[in-house]
């Protein structure tokens, strides 16, 4: 039997324009509140002087006329290096641990991963700042134990910035591997131990390569919010240390050099996002070995 002219009928697809249609409130979201803040940025840094007054190029020849500004921008990104190859050292085996745990072990540690993110970050500094200070419990269990004589300077240190920061941005390293790892067939590792590799071969040769796609977002995450993490930078940092957002933050509010402050931002922004793209170029090199 020939079917209908009505059973062979294509479905009616939706209008072209739907698709742009749906997307317009993000878009205009989008646009006034980053945009429009990022072009305002860049015209304020193309100021040539504090009192805005004139176009030039002076703030940024002012930047990279200086080498004191060199040293900021570098201890800065050094800073988000250490704390990121840190966290990845901690917090991969507790990923690796989360995935060959029974489920209420699984429960305890996810609630120590999320711990962080339920609190405040104010809150988490400034118990950085009571453990780390010089009758705080670093301290007095150092001298409980013997184990120093007088109490260390931990407060006001590269050291203990980098400790808080690599406890604060641990569940953005964490989050990912777990994702990741949970995600591997165990029959590659069953597979693995058959042929005969022991564990830490499976490990370096099965396990870590298909892991790498984590390992870059926890990277590219934690990067990102420990060189920019103000709060902590600036309380467990004290005035001992200087970064870019403590840096700009002075240029604005002590120094009111705001066209210089912004000139700051922008060769800020564009380094995080130079690492983040090398970061991202790595990631799809990592996906390309996985596939090979």
């Amino acid at each position: 039997m020939v079917a209908s002219t009505a059973d062979t009928v294509a479905p009616a697809k939706p209008l072209a324009g739907l698709e742009w249609t749906l997307a317009l409130p993000l878009t205009a979201f989008f646009a006034v509140f980053f945009v429009t803040p990022l072009l305002l940025l860049v015209v304020v840094s193309l100021f040539a002087d504090s009192e805005m007054t004139r176009f030039g190029l002076d703030q940024y020849a002012k930047f990279f006329g200086d080498a004191f500004n060199w040293k900021v921008l570098g201890s800065t990104l050094f800073l988000g290096v250490k704390v990121t190859v840190l966290t990845l050292l901690f917090g991969y085996p507790l990923a690796w641990l989360y995935t060959r745990s029974g489920p209420r072990m699984q429960s305890a540690l996810i609630l120590v991963v999320i711990l962080p993110l339920l609190t405040s970050v104010v809150v988490r500094t400034f118990a950085w700042v009571v453990i780390l200070g010089r009758d705080g419990i670093v301290n007095n269990l150092l001298l409980t134990l013997g184990l120093a004589e007088t109490p260390l300077r931990l407060l006001y240190t590269e050291n203990g910035l980098v400790a808080a920061l690599v406890q604060v941005q641990m569940p953005l390293m964490v989050l990912p591997l777990i994702t990741t790892l949970t995600r591997l067939d165990p029959n590659l590792l069953d597979a693995s131990s058959a042929l005969g590799a022991g564990p830490w071969r499976t490990f370096f040769k099965v396990t870590l390569p298909l892991s790498l796609p984590g390992i870059v977002a926890g990277c590219l995450l934690t990067y990102a919010a420990s060189v920019t993490a103000f709060i902590t930078q600036s309380l467990v940092g004290g005035g001992q240390l200087l970064f870019m957002p403590q840096y700009i933050y002075q240029q604005t509010i002590t120094l009111h050099n705001w066209p210089f402050a912004a000139a700051i931002s922008m060769v800020f922004m564009v380094s995080v996002l130079g690492v983040v793209m090398l970061l991202n170029l790595l990631g799809r090199a990592s996906k390309g070995y996985i596939h090979a």
